[in-house]
Order: C-alpha cells, then sequence, then structure tokens
C-alpha cells in the first residue's frame, strides 16, 4: 500500500514558477523557509540518534527517511520556490502551489510517518512530556481522524477557504495567507492519515472517502472553470496575467487544474483501494471454501 500511494504521490506534476509581490525571480521568504528548515533539522536529528541505535529497524528507517524527503521536497517547492511568488499574479499558478500542499506533499509525509523520529530529536524528558500529551489528547485525536470526519474536514477547509471573502482576505494578508496554507496542509495530513493509516478505516471505506473527496473538490473546480467573471478581486485587479491570459480565463483553467488532475489523483488513490479491498474478499471467500 505505501509503495503504490508513494508512487501516485510522486507521479504529481510539479510545476516550476513562484508567490510574492515583486518580479519573477526568486525571493526566499524566511517566513517560509524558516519553518521547513526547522522541520527538516528536527527530522534529521531524530533520524541520526534513532539510526544509531537501531539495526533491525534501519530498512524502514531509511525507506520512512525518502518518503520524507520527497515530502518535504514537494512541499519547499510548493512553499518556497518561485511558485510561490508567481501565485501572486495568476491564481492558476496559486492552484498549483495548493494542489502540491494537499495532494503529494502530504500523501509522502503521512507515507514517512515521521512522528516517532521527529519525537527522537528532542530529550528524554520532552519526549515523555509530548507521549503525556498525546495520551491526554487520544480521544479527540481518533474523532477527527476518523475516515468520514476527516474527509469532511478536509472538503469544508477546501470550501470556506475558496469563499471570495477569506480567499481576498488571504491574498492581501501575509498572516491569513499564511492560515490559509497551513489549514491546507493540517487537514491534508489528516485526510490522507485517515485513509491510509486509521485504525478504523477498511480498504473500502477509504475509497468511498477518496471518491467523495474527488467529488468534493472536483464540483468546486467545476464552478470555477464554468464561471465567466472572476471571483476574487485581487486577481480581477490585476488586469492580465503574465502569460496574457484574463482574470476569467486564468480562474477557469484553475478550476480545471482542482477538477481534472486533482480529481484523478484522488479517484487512482481510490482505485487501488477499491482493488486491494476486492482482492481481499476474494482471499477470505477462497479461505471459506476450503
Amino acid at each position: 500500500m505505501r509503495k503504490a500511494l508513494a508512487l501516485l504521490a510522486l507521479a504529481a506534476p510539479a510545476p516550476a514558477f513562484a508567490h510574492g509581490a515583486e518580479g519573477d525571480g526568486w525571493h526566499p521568504e524566511m517566513g517560509i523557509w524558516g519553518p521547513l528548515l526547522l522541520f527538516a533539522g528536527l527530522y534529521f536529528a531524530g533520524f541520526v540518534r534513532l539510526f544509531r541505535r537501531s539495526d533491525q529497524g534501519r530498512p524502514a528507517l531509511r525507506r520512512g527517511a525518502m518518503l520524507f524527503a520527497a515530502g518535504w521536497l514537494t512541499l519547499a517547492a510548493a512553499t518556497g520556490s518561485p511558485l510561490h511568488q508567481a501565485g501572486a499574479h495568476s491564481f492558476l499558478m496559486h492552484m498549483f502551489e495548493h494542489e502540491l500542499i494537499m495532494l503529494p506533499a502530504a500523501l509522502l509525509l503521512v507515507l514517512a510517518r515521521p512522528g516517532p523520529v521527529l519525537l527522537w530529536a528532542f530529550p528524554t524528558s520532552a519526549r515523555g512530556t509530548f507521549a503525556t500529551i498525546a495520551r491526554g489528547g487520544r480521544t479527540l485525536w481518533d474523532w477527527l481522524a476518523a475516515p468520514v470526519a476527516a474527509t469532511l474536514i478536509q472538503g469544508a477547509v477546501m470550501w470556506l477557504w475558496h469563499m471570495p471573502a477569506l480567499f481576498d482576505r488571504a491574498l492581501d494578508s501575509e498572516g491569513w495567507h499564511i492560515a490559509q496554507h497551513l489549514s491546507f496542509l493540517l487537514s491534508a495530513l489528516l485526510f490522507w492519515w485517515a485513509v491510509a493509516h486509521g485504525r478504523r478505516t477498511g480498504h473500502g471505506l477509504a475509497a468511498l472517502c477518496l471518491f467523495l473527496t474527488s467529488l468534493i473538490g472536483g464540483a468546486l473546480g467545476a464552478l470555477m472553470a464554468f464561471s465567466t467573471s472572476p471571483w476574487y478581486a485581487p486577481y480581477a485587479a490585476l488586469g492580465l496575467t503574465p502569460a496574457g491570459l484574463s482574470p476569467a480565463e486564468d480562474q477557469q483553467l484553475a478550476g480545471l487544474v482542482m477538477w481534472v488532475p486533482g480529481g484523478a489523483f484522488h479517484a487512482a488513490a481510490a482505485l487501488y483501494f477499491l482493488y486491494q479491498w476486492l482482492k481481499a474478499s476474494e482471499v477470505s471467500h477462497a479461505v471459506a471454501a476450503e
């Protein structure tokens, strides 16, 4: 399961443009790169500690590290590269950024299971404190990470942030923009965890939640794609994009990106889980017949 989903995440396209206030060049922002580098540094420190203490578990640690690196690089490409800056001038580029965050980046990070490795970056006393906090929040986590709940949470986050009032605010305020991207990432991490690792998630339920998610995102993307007027005032005020698209055309292409590639990504994952479900059913019937 992990290998197939990882291949799906790595197969997602990664455009090479960028989000900021100035020009077309690359202007790294420490507000983005600071947390990204801290995240990578903590993982590296925890990995080194665990790797030194582990013998039989080293192959699994290496696999997890490769998945983490792929997810981190995808997240960095989406939020810290010129693509982030291009999103200030084109909703299409902004949509590519969001799709990279919520699809391949989130999925790869979930498949990496970085939690235990990150914990080992801290001293023993801190790890004990984190474990106590985790036990106290177990009931809430079990509710949030239930497959249907996680699906609805991610869908609500997606639709709410694409309401013109909230999206315009995110475009006009860096703080709101960070909050938007953080909520996209966290809701996507929760969703992918629920369908890939959830204790109560069978293959059939995972497939159902993925198909439902493809419909939720596809419906929003279709509304954008068929709209003849721009939804978001800051993009409408810019006039033509650097590629020569009108604001309405730019939005229509952004909607197509959410609708078609985004929906196809979830549908492909759903078909994988559906295949696993049917395969498990055949095995069960074969065992029962013997």
